[in-house]
């Protein structure tokens, strides 16, 4: 299985749509990998109706709805916006993230 770019807990920038320029931290990878769900990023309301068995109550809730990976970029701190990733190799034969434009490792 191939090394994902861009993880839960990862601080990522939003590159596209009504959500650009925002940052916020990745909340979870939905499971084909392809798509995230980002903290306060493309929040949508949903109307809910109570459910007093699960204990549940009614009313509008906002929902941060998921929003695809190439629509994202892992923030770097060094340059104060989105970088692309990369994979490196390292010595021990362990394969790291790196920042295409500085080549920092990203996870130590």
């Amino acid at each position: 299985m191939a090394m994902r770019r861009i993880r839960k807990g990862d601080e990522v920038v939003v590159l596209a749509g009504r959500n650009r320029g925002q940052r916020g931290r990745v909340l979870s990878v939905v499971v084909d990998g392809n798509r995230v769900v980002v903290e306060g990023v493309n929040v949508a309301k949903r109307h809910t109706k109570a459910n007093p068995q699960k204990g549940t109550s009614g009313g509008i809730i906002e929902k941060e709805m998921p929003i695809h990976v190439s629509n994202v970029a892992l923030f770097n701190p060094v340059t104060g916006g989105g970088d692309r990733i990369g994979v490196k190799k390292m010595e021990d034969g362990r394969k790291v993230r790196v920042f295409k434009s500085t080549g920092e490792v990203v996870d130590l």
